[in-house]
């Protein structure tokens, strides 16, 4: 029995991010750039007034009050999306809205409110401008101008290779005219459930049966994760069954395997048995708790020398979801291309006493933000198959290898399982 660390060391050393592919951006919200993103333009590509009202030459203005104000002749109107043909000389000005490019000769711009025509209803300011504008307070040199390059100039890394792509960085992409770009490629991952017990969710319940929970639920956190889920159905408990299906996940191009069940001690867990014969297995069983019978291989690929990673998952679904968040997770995100694969962390004030059989403990808890700082309390049972347990929890305490215990009051480190939305007191 292996720990937790040297486990996922393991794993991840047989890791490795995926290929690019090239996609829409849109499609690439989420994932992590294969490419680096330098620009072939300035943005703004031209100096652009950040304010609507007038352009102007800030010397004509130096001395400009509502006591003293500086009358001078309105000569064009620009808006946004145009351009003004005419040239700021001495003595005069463009009404000009935001955005629109700084006409010539012009060095800063007069907001409206700083000028008569503010007194002027909205209505006949843009039926009848002014022939000529008073302007009641000074503005120096570049005053509410956005130079061009203000943002990114040209030539310059914008986004490096590696960045996770948010909203943010997609508006980017679309500024610098980018329809299309490099990340590395989701995984596929076959989701396949084992055990002679297992019902399909749509049949009936009969005697000594349950329905397949894990693979619905193992389906839905590979794609909460960024993969694409592979779904097998049902092995039952024999070697030619779990083979068969395995060999039907290859076929369709699965980059990673996580099976559920079959890799306890019993009769008929047989996981690790066709692991040792189909492939090479890596080490079987964990010190941790929930998740003890963990099971991590290697199968043949299509292509020479090719190996897919087999995460066996135990049977019982609190386990399953315990284990994938420690192991599959960052399995799955390092294919991704991600470099951060930790779940985020914080401390929390337990509320009451728990006991620890002494491999690392993964306890559901509730956390909330209180005004000494975060609490966490059990859901309550927490049994390996009571799976609304982890339906109630948003976080897992982490309890330490070797502890038996842990009094109420002590400071203990918690994985987020939902950060940081839902966290109130």
């Amino acid at each position: 029995m292996i720990s937790v660390d040297e486990a996922l060391t393991e794993i991840l050393r047989h890791i490795e991010p995926l290929e690019p592919e090239y996609v829409p951006i849109l499609e690439a919200l989420g994932r992590v750039l294969a490419e680096e993103i330098v620009s072939d333009i300035d943005i703004p590509p031209f100096d652009n007034s950040g304010m609507d009202g007038y352009a102007v030459r800030a010397s004509d203005v130096a001395g400009a009050a509502r006591e003293a104000p500086v009358r001078l002749k309105v000569i064009d109107s620009v808006a946004a999306g145009q351009v003004s043909h005419r040239r700021v000389e001495p003595g005069t000005a463009i009404r000009i809205m935001t955005g629109a490019p700084l006409p010539e000769g012009a060095d800063a711009v007069v907001p409206f409110e700083d000028t008569n025509d503010y007194d002027r209803p909205k209505d006949t300011r843009l039926s009848a401008p002014a022939d000529w504008i008073e302007v009641r307070k000074a503005v120096r040199l570049g005053d509410n101008v956005r130079p061009a390059g203000e943002d990114i100039r040209h030539g310059e890394l914008v986004l490096a290779r590696g960045r996770v792509l948010r909203p943010q960085e997609i508006g980017v992409l679309a500024s610098l005219g980018r329809e299309r770009v490099w990340v590395h490629r989701r995984p596929r991952v076959a989701i396949l459930a084992t055990g002679d017990e297992l019902l399909e969710v749509h049949e009936p319940l009969t005697p000594g049966k349950i329905r397949n929970s894990n693979e619905y639920t193992n389906a839905a956190l590979v794609m909460r994760t960024g993969g694409i889920p592979i779904r097998l159905g049902i092995a039952r408990d024999t070697q030619a069954d779990l083979k068969a299906k395995i060999r039907a996940g290859l076929e369709q191009g699965a980059d990673l395997f996580l099976t559920s069940g079959g890799v306890s001690v019993g009769d008929y867990d047989v996981v690790k048995d066709v692991l040792g014969t189909e492939g090479r297995m890596q080490f079987w069983q964990v010190r941790m708790k929930p998740g003890k019978p963990l099971a991590f291989g290697l199968l043949p690929g299509r292509a020479p020398g090719q190996s897919v990673p087999l995460i066996g998952l135990p049977g019982n679904p609190v386990s399953a979801m315990v284990s994938f968040e420690q192991f599959a997770r960052p399995a799955i995100l390092k294919m991704l291309g991600h470099t951060v694969l930790d779940k985020p962390t914080i401390q929390a004030i337990l509320d009451e006493p728990l006991t620890n059989s002494g491999r690392r403990a993964f306890v559901r808890v509730i956390v909330t933000r209180q005004d000494d700082g975060y609490h966490a309390r059990t859901t309550g049972e927490q049994g390996s198959g009571v799976l609304t347990s982890m339906a109630k929890a948003n976080g897992l305490a982490v309890i330490p290898e070797g502890i038996e215990r842990v009094a109420a009051g002590s400071w203990v480190t918690v994985q987020m399982l939902d950060w940081p939305e839902g966290i109130r007191v």
